[in-house]
Protein backbone atom coordinates (compact mmCIF):
# COMPACT_ATOMS: atom_id res chain seq x y z
CA UNK A 1 0.00 0.00 0.00
CA UNK A 2 1.10 3.30 -0.81
CA UNK A 3 0.31 5.40 2.42
CA UNK A 4 -1.73 5.04 5.13
CA UNK A 5 -4.97 3.28 5.30
CA UNK A 6 -7.71 5.63 4.17
CA UNK A 7 -9.99 3.73 5.99
CA UNK A 8 -8.59 3.61 9.43
CA UNK A 9 -9.96 5.77 11.82
CA UNK A 10 -6.67 6.00 13.42
CA UNK A 11 -3.90 5.75 10.11
CA UNK A 12 -1.07 6.30 12.76
CA UNK A 13 -1.23 4.07 16.03
CA UNK A 14 1.25 6.64 17.51
CA UNK A 15 -0.59 9.31 17.19
CA UNK A 16 -3.99 8.30 18.62
CA UNK A 17 -5.32 11.97 18.66
CA UNK A 18 -5.29 12.06 14.48
CA UNK A 19 -9.00 10.52 13.37
CA UNK A 20 -9.40 10.30 9.53
CA UNK A 21 -12.82 12.07 9.70
CA UNK A 22 -14.79 10.31 6.95
CA UNK A 23 -14.77 7.20 8.61
CA UNK A 24 -16.26 8.49 11.73
CA UNK A 25 -19.23 10.62 9.94
CA UNK A 26 -22.80 9.61 10.60
CA UNK A 27 -24.76 12.32 9.59
CA UNK A 28 -25.95 12.53 5.88
CA UNK A 29 -25.67 16.32 5.71
CA UNK A 30 -21.88 16.15 6.37
CA UNK A 31 -19.52 15.02 3.10
CA UNK A 32 -15.63 14.81 4.58
CA UNK A 33 -12.59 13.41 1.31
CA UNK A 34 -10.39 11.12 1.91
CA UNK A 35 -7.25 11.42 4.19
CA UNK A 36 -8.89 14.88 5.94
CA UNK A 37 -8.55 14.85 9.99
CA UNK A 38 -9.14 16.07 12.68
CA UNK A 39 -6.68 16.25 15.73
CA UNK A 40 -7.73 16.38 19.27
CA UNK A 41 -5.72 14.42 22.15
CA UNK A 42 -8.45 14.84 24.50
CA UNK A 43 -11.37 12.62 22.27
CA UNK A 44 -9.20 11.10 19.61
CA UNK A 45 -10.52 12.91 16.94
CA UNK A 46 -13.83 10.98 17.04
CA UNK A 47 -16.02 13.50 18.00
CA UNK A 48 -15.71 16.19 14.91
CA UNK A 49 -19.82 16.02 14.43
CA UNK A 50 -19.78 17.67 18.00
CA UNK A 51 -18.08 20.64 16.45
CA UNK A 52 -21.31 21.13 13.76
CA UNK A 53 -23.67 22.79 15.59
CA UNK A 54 -27.30 23.88 14.90
CA UNK A 55 -27.27 21.61 12.31
CA UNK A 56 -30.67 20.12 10.78
CA UNK A 57 -31.67 17.91 8.45
CA UNK A 58 -35.06 20.37 7.68
CA UNK A 59 -32.42 23.16 6.55
CA UNK A 60 -30.91 21.25 3.68
CA UNK A 61 -27.58 22.84 4.52
CA UNK A 62 -24.50 20.75 4.25
CA UNK A 63 -21.11 20.91 5.29
CA UNK A 64 -18.84 20.13 2.45
CA UNK A 65 -14.73 19.35 3.46
CA UNK A 66 -12.23 18.25 0.38
CA UNK A 67 -9.64 15.82 0.84
CA UNK A 68 -6.17 15.81 2.65
CA UNK A 69 -6.96 19.30 5.33
CA UNK A 70 -5.69 19.14 8.67
CA UNK A 71 -8.28 20.49 10.73
CA UNK A 72 -6.84 21.38 14.25
CA UNK A 73 -8.26 20.84 18.21
CA UNK A 74 -11.57 23.08 18.80
CA UNK A 75 -12.32 24.19 15.56
CA UNK A 76 -16.37 24.62 15.38
CA UNK A 77 -18.13 24.83 12.30
CA UNK A 78 -21.33 26.70 12.98
CA UNK A 79 -24.52 25.55 10.76
CA UNK A 80 -27.28 27.63 9.72
CA UNK A 81 -29.62 26.40 12.30
CA UNK A 82 -28.17 29.03 14.64
CA UNK A 83 -29.42 31.82 12.63
CA UNK A 84 -32.71 34.02 14.03
CA UNK A 85 -35.17 36.14 12.34
CA UNK A 86 -33.90 39.67 12.19
CA UNK A 87 -36.28 41.54 10.35
CA UNK A 88 -38.91 41.15 13.43
CA UNK A 89 -39.08 43.53 16.02
CA UNK A 90 -37.24 40.58 18.51
CA UNK A 91 -35.13 38.13 17.26
CA UNK A 92 -35.90 35.89 20.18
CA UNK A 93 -36.75 32.43 19.14
CA UNK A 94 -40.23 32.24 21.02
CA UNK A 95 -40.83 29.01 18.95
CA UNK A 96 -38.36 26.54 20.05
CA UNK A 97 -40.13 26.94 23.93
CA UNK A 98 -43.28 25.36 22.60
CA UNK A 99 -46.26 26.10 24.96
CA UNK A 100 -48.10 27.85 22.92
CA UNK A 101 -44.86 30.13 21.90
CA UNK A 102 -44.97 27.94 18.50
CA UNK A 103 -47.77 29.71 16.84
CA UNK A 104 -44.82 32.13 15.84
CA UNK A 105 -42.22 29.34 14.49
CA UNK A 106 -40.65 31.15 10.85
CA UNK A 107 -40.68 29.63 7.70
CA UNK A 108 -37.50 29.25 5.80
CA UNK A 109 -37.84 31.94 3.66
CA UNK A 110 -37.87 34.14 7.37
CA UNK A 111 -34.45 32.99 8.28
CA UNK A 112 -31.39 34.28 6.94
CA UNK A 113 -30.01 31.27 5.68
CA UNK A 114 -26.98 31.06 4.02
CA UNK A 115 -26.61 28.05 1.84
CA UNK A 116 -23.73 25.20 2.33
CA UNK A 117 -20.63 25.51 4.05
CA UNK A 118 -17.67 24.49 1.80
CA UNK A 119 -14.39 23.80 2.54
CA UNK A 120 -11.58 23.25 -0.18
CA UNK A 121 -8.82 20.47 -0.49
CA UNK A 122 -5.45 20.80 1.54
CA UNK A 123 -6.77 23.04 3.59
CA UNK A 124 -4.97 23.62 6.88
CA UNK A 125 -7.21 25.26 9.68
CA UNK A 126 -5.96 26.09 13.02
CA UNK A 127 -6.79 25.36 16.65
CA UNK A 128 -10.08 27.38 17.86
CA UNK A 129 -10.99 28.57 14.47
CA UNK A 130 -14.79 29.14 13.96
CA UNK A 131 -16.13 28.83 10.54
CA UNK A 132 -19.83 30.52 10.13
CA UNK A 133 -22.69 29.31 7.82
CA UNK A 134 -22.03 29.73 4.58
CA UNK A 135 -18.48 30.03 4.55
CA UNK A 136 -16.54 29.19 1.59
CA UNK A 137 -12.61 27.79 2.08
CA UNK A 138 -10.25 27.80 -1.46
CA UNK A 139 -7.94 24.96 -2.10
CA UNK A 140 -4.63 24.92 -0.29
CA UNK A 141 -5.95 27.80 1.94
CA UNK A 142 -4.06 28.14 5.81
CA UNK A 143 -6.31 29.42 8.15
CA UNK A 144 -4.40 30.71 11.40
CA UNK A 145 -5.31 30.16 15.10
CA UNK A 146 -8.32 31.35 16.79
CA UNK A 147 -10.06 32.95 13.59
CA UNK A 148 -14.02 33.64 12.96
CA UNK A 149 -14.57 32.96 8.92
CA UNK A 150 -17.78 34.41 7.49
CA UNK A 151 -17.36 34.59 4.06
CA UNK A 152 -15.14 33.47 0.84
CA UNK A 153 -11.58 32.61 1.39
CA UNK A 154 -9.67 32.33 -1.89
CA UNK A 155 -7.63 29.50 -2.76
CA UNK A 156 -3.56 29.48 -1.73
CA UNK A 157 -4.20 32.42 0.34
CA UNK A 158 -3.05 32.85 4.13
CA UNK A 159 -6.23 34.04 6.40
CA UNK A 160 -6.51 34.79 9.98
CA UNK A 161 -8.41 37.25 12.45
CA UNK A 162 -11.96 38.05 13.50
CA UNK A 163 -13.69 38.75 11.31
CA UNK A 164 -11.18 36.45 8.71
CA UNK A 165 -9.11 38.45 6.33
CA UNK A 166 -6.48 37.46 4.00
CA UNK A 167 -3.15 38.07 5.02
CA UNK A 168 -1.17 37.01 1.67
CA UNK A 169 -1.10 34.61 -1.25
CA UNK A 170 0.99 31.52 -0.54
CA UNK A 171 2.08 31.64 -4.03
CA UNK A 172 2.36 34.03 -6.97
CA UNK A 173 -1.22 33.89 -9.35
CA UNK A 174 0.98 31.27 -11.88
CA UNK A 175 1.80 28.60 -9.72
CA UNK A 176 -1.65 29.35 -7.94
CA UNK A 177 -3.31 28.59 -11.39
CA UNK A 178 -0.77 25.68 -11.33
CA UNK A 179 -1.42 24.02 -8.36
CA UNK A 180 -5.66 24.28 -9.33
CA UNK A 181 -5.24 23.10 -12.45
CA UNK A 182 -2.98 19.78 -11.33
CA UNK A 183 -5.03 18.77 -8.14
CA UNK A 184 -3.09 16.53 -6.82
CA UNK A 185 -5.33 15.39 -3.72
CA UNK A 186 -7.17 13.76 -6.60
CA UNK A 187 -4.41 11.66 -7.94
CA UNK A 188 -3.91 7.96 -7.53
CA UNK A 189 -2.34 6.77 -4.01
CA UNK A 190 0.47 5.63 -5.82
CA UNK A 191 1.20 8.68 -8.20
CA UNK A 192 1.02 10.93 -4.84
CA UNK A 193 3.74 8.47 -3.21
CA UNK A 194 6.05 8.88 -6.66
CA UNK A 195 5.53 12.71 -6.24
CA UNK A 196 5.72 12.73 -2.50
CA UNK A 197 8.88 14.55 -2.76
CA UNK A 198 7.84 17.44 -5.09
CA UNK A 199 4.80 18.22 -3.16
CA UNK A 200 6.73 18.28 -0.03
CA UNK A 201 9.60 20.45 -1.31
CA UNK A 202 9.85 24.11 -0.87
CA UNK A 203 11.56 24.07 -4.87
CA UNK A 204 8.45 25.67 -6.30
CA UNK A 205 10.39 24.62 -9.68
CA UNK A 206 10.50 20.69 -8.71
CA UNK A 207 6.76 20.90 -8.40
CA UNK A 208 6.32 22.79 -11.69
CA UNK A 209 8.12 20.17 -13.85
CA UNK A 210 4.75 17.54 -12.85
CA UNK A 211 2.60 17.18 -15.59
CA UNK A 212 -1.19 17.22 -14.64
Amino acid sequence: MFGPNPDAVHPNESIPSVCYIKNVITRPNIEVGAYTYYDDAATGGEDFEAHVTHHYEFLGDRLIIGKFCAIGKGVEFVMNGANHRMASVTTYPFNIFAHGWAKCTPSLDELPLKGDTVVGNDVWMGQHVTVLPGAHIGDGAIIGANSVVSGDIPPYTIAAGNPCRVIRPRFDRELTDYLLKLRWWDWEPEKIFRNLEALCSGDLEQIRRIEP
